[in-house]
């Protein structure tokens, strides 16, 4: 199948397109992609749905408005794409995720976007709905991409870990023979992006310079890692907004902007570290993916961090700013196909399960 896949993320940057040939099992042709920055009212609505998802009725005005500018955005981007495509992967925007791990039917994962509107405006079959019948079942519903990950890693030397660091981080493990462990690592990019914005006025720190120029404080460090997160087996996922009260409690707030920009990078980094001990056995590269792999700080954290290379992805010939998005692609052919998405290894569902749900123009 020809497909194209939409990546929306929890940086809330904009949407990431991508073309790719596929049967779901094996890559034909990785083709163009592009990244359609959101506009700042669009990113700055989406952000206050955070804080307010919780308690909203899924006919809030203020909630299908997002939606329909939302979906409509993701639109544009297919028709800037501009290539031939059989079927669409539509991930939306995930507004709240709250799984409840080994809990069939407890969970509760919320992607807004409207697939009918976009099947519409694109002329284009749309699979949406990856997540839900995998927490449904009891499984976290993320992440989703080691299925993709594992296809593009077929040549690599192994064990070798790949990280992708958007506003949560996320690792996938693969192992010689194949075997595939996937879990969120903690928060990555959007604390720093929230920080940011309220300390400096700029959507995120750009080249991780502000963190460059601050000092580690010690003491919101050791509150932030006594976190029980952290010392959690998978598998295990976040909402972006996880933390938030933990980085409250730590004093966090009364960090200059350069120290607590500091501060959240090595916590990055601490965080990703951790994650290394459930590992069944160390890789032998991390390679690096998200928005996370272009802040200096954070590579520098993370190279001190770590014992192995730490490298982005680009080492290896991908494209990191196409991955997630090429992904979705290859996961709408798996659920057209009606292929598993997730697994034991990955989100803790029971047994390899498919989702999502195809909408005809």
């Amino acid at each position: 199948m020809r497909t194209i896949g939409l990546m929306s993320g929890t940086s809330l940057d904009g949407v990431d397109a991508a073309w790719i040939e596929t049967d779901g099992q094996a890559i034909g042709r990785l083709g163009p992609s592009l990244t359609l920055p959101y506009d700042a009212e669009l990113r700055r609505d989406l952000r206050k749905l955070l804080d307010l998802a919780a308690d909203l009725p899924a006919d809030d005005p203020f909630l299908l408005d997002c939606e329909r500018r939302l979906t409509e955005w993701h639109a544009e981007a297919v028709l800037k794409l501009g290539q031939p495509a059989d079927l669409i992967g539509f991930h939306g925007q995930t507004i709240l995720h709250r799984p409840a791990a080994g809990q069939p039917g407890k969970g509760r994962t919320w992607q807004i976007g409207d697939a009918t509107l976009l099947a519409r405006l694109t002329r284009v079959p749309v699979a949406h709905d990856f997540r839900t019948a995998d927490v449904a079942a009891g499984g976290q519903g993320a992440p989703l991409v080691p299925v993709f990950q594992a296809v593009l890693a077929a040549g690599l030397p192994k064990p070798v870990a790949i990280l992708n660091l958007g506003g949560v981080g996320n690792v996938t493990w693969i192992g010689s023979d194949g075997q595939l462990l996937a879990f969120d690592t903690g928060p990555a990019n959007g604390p720093l992006d929230d920080w940011a914005r309220r300390s400096t006025g700029a959507d995120y720190d750009v080249d991780g310079r502000l963190a460059l120029a601050g000092q580690v404080d010690g003491a919101v460090m050791a509150s932030l890692l006594r976190h029980p997160f952290l010392t959690q087996p998978p598998p295990k996922s976040l909402d972006r907004l996880d933390f938030d009260r933990a980085l409250r409690e730590a004093g966090a707030d009364a960090l200059s902007p350069a120290d607590g920009a500091a501060t959240l990078v090595a916590f990055c980094a601490c965080t990703v570290a951790a994650a290394a001990r459930h590992f069944p056995e160390p890789p032998l590269q991390w390679l690096v993916t998200g928005g996370g792999r272009r802040n200096a700080a954070i590579m520098r954290a993370l190279a001190a961090a770590l014992p192995e290379p730490v490298r982005p992805v680009e080492i290896v010939g991908w494209d990191g700013d196409a991955l997630e998005a090429q992904a979705f692609g290859v996961l709408a052919a798996r659920s057209a196909a009606g292929l598993p998405l997730t697994y034991p290894g990955t989100t803790g569902v029971p047994e390899p399960i498919t989702g999502g749900r195809i909408t005809a123009p």
